[in-house]
């Protein structure tokens, strides 16, 4: 008899500490539903604290974590990158934030990053030694071994990119990318009135008979500009702001024009590249 009631009382306490752990993955979720609502960006800004809560649960975690590693003392580097890449991560946490809005999806994945000043432990807890870092944790237990890197050979760094590998690690769709636009409405506005203004002016130069658009010297020199930096990757270094060379970090004295690895390119290769062919040719 007395054997029984332990047993009874030991399933109770069970049960009620499952319960009890289940309110408070729920509890955690609501949490970040809330932090993700008040970013600008859908990504949640990590403290120690509360970054220690989210992870550890002794009943597995029903949701995975996406974390961008941040330092803001690294934002000049230029070589890194991390402010645009900082940009593209918050592009992926509105596009699945939007996409699985309303549905089960909306509480398994959640974006954050984590700043460096004030996360330091955690940069040692994965093991952090290099950035860009983006690492993908998936549900479970709060060890650290079941988090996965983002391999730059794999997936590039970009809005896509990232959204793949989330897609790869986590099964859920991230759904499209949304770019802003680079004017504004009222942007976009201003310069069509001024077009609409410039306009007769700008036919009287065309129509003009000394006109330097009836050049074929200019013409060709046009085509030869738009040939050369379309090939070379011009554009691309513009938008993406690649820079044309960087220093070698064995040899601070010594400039890299070439890239050795995957998922980049320097400006000045592609240009190197292009007045090669055009010699050929």
């Amino acid at each position: 008899m007395w054997r029984s009631r332990c047993l009874g009382v030991g399933f109770l306490l069970v049960v009620m500490l499952l319960v009890s752990e289940a309110d408070l993955n729920e509890d955690r979720v609501a949490e970040l539903k809330h932090l993700r609502s008040q970013s600008k960006d859908g990504v949640i800004r990590l403290e120690e604290s509360n970054f220690r809560r989210f992870m550890a649960t002794t009943k597995p975690r029903p949701y995975s974590l996406i974390l961008f590693f941040d330092a803001s003392q690294l934002h000049a580097n230029t070589e890194l990158k991390l402010v645009e890449l900082r940009k593209e991560f918050g592009l992926v946490a509105t596009a699945y934030a939007k996409h699985n809005e309303g549905t089960d999806a909306d509480a398994k994945v959640f974006f954050c990053d984590l700043e460096f000043k004030k996360m330091q432990g955690v940069f040692q807890l994965f093991g952090v030694q290099a950035l860009p870092h983006i690492r993908s944790v998936a549900p479970g237990s709060e060890d650290q071994k079941v988090s996965e890197e983002m391999n730059p050979g794999e997936f590039p760094r970009t809005a896509e990119g990232i959204a793949s590998f989330v897609t790869a690690k986590t099964k859920e769709e991230c759904g499209p990318i949304e770019r802003p636009l680079p004017l504004s409405k009222g942007q976009i506005w201003a310069l069509c009135i001024l077009i609409l203004l410039a306009s007769p002016f700008l036919l009287k130069f065309v129509t003009s008979p000394n006109s330097p658009l009836r050049e074929p010297r200019l013409w060709c020199l046009g085509a030869l500009m738009i040939y050369f930096f379309s090939v070379s990757g011009g554009m691309h270094n513009i938008i993406r702001k690649m820079p044309l060379f960087m220093q070698d970090h064995n040899n601070q004295g010594k400039l890299v024009f070439f890239y050795q690895g995957s998922g980049m390119q320097l400006g000045a290769e592609g240009f190197v590249l292009i007045c090669s062919s055009t010699d050929c040719l």
